[in-house]
């Protein structure tokens, strides 16, 4: 009896030590994952402000699902999968916002209007990516070569436009979700 109670105690033990180390491992790449997408922006104050005004917004618009509403044309059923605070590449450099990853579409708004040239006017607006599933052909993930904390993820359009998206704060939870809407798309057009 006594070695039934030694041996409900080691695995119990081997249980918590495995799962404490789980989640040692998600809090190191949550604060790797933070540290790289404040890093990403040209200003880390900047990039800090910009998520707490994230997140105020968030908790003032009732939440990322209203704002996927407000900001995408979507049709009654579809539903918002989970969204995913990044940045977009763009030529003018990285553009802080969030990706949305619905049954219907993959959706970024960056965080703030952005300003260009119409003539001589300066005028502003958000700066939008929009691929229906039905035209995603790729995701792929990819770490540099020299810093292996920087972490990418392409998306390619059936068209052939590509889109990088890096800096997030949940970098594995994006690739899974990005891979799960391309796989689940490619077995619903079959």
């Amino acid at each position: 009896m006594e070695t039934d109670t030694m041996d409900t105690v080691k695995d119990l033990l081997g249980r918590w030590t495995k799962k404490v180390g789980e989640a040692t491992k998600k809090a190191e790449d949550l604060a790797g994952n933070t540290w790289q997408h404040l890093r990403t922006s040209p200003s880390f104050a900047e990039a800090a402000m910009g998520r707490i005004a994230q997140g105020t917004k968030v908790l003032a618009e009732g939440g990322y699902e209203k704002i996927f509403r407000q900001t995408f044309e979507t049709v009654a059923e579809e539903q918002l999968l989970d969204s995913f605070a990044c940045y977009l590449s763009t030529s003018a450099g990285p553009v802080m916002g969030i990706l949305y990853v619905s049954t219907a579409k993959l959706a970024y708004c960056s965080d703030s209007p952005l300003s260009y040239k119409n003539g001589s006017q300066t005028e502003w607006s958000y700066y939008k990516v929009i691929v229906p599933l039905h035209q995603l052909k790729a995701v792929n993930p990819s770490t540099s070569r020299i810093n292996p904390s920087e972490k990418y993820i392409q998306v390619i359009s059936i068209d052939g436009h590509e889109f990088w998206f890096m800096g997030f704060l949940n970098y594995d939870g994006a690739v899974k979700y990005l891979q799960d809407a391309l796989q689940l798309h490619s077995f619903l057009s079959v």
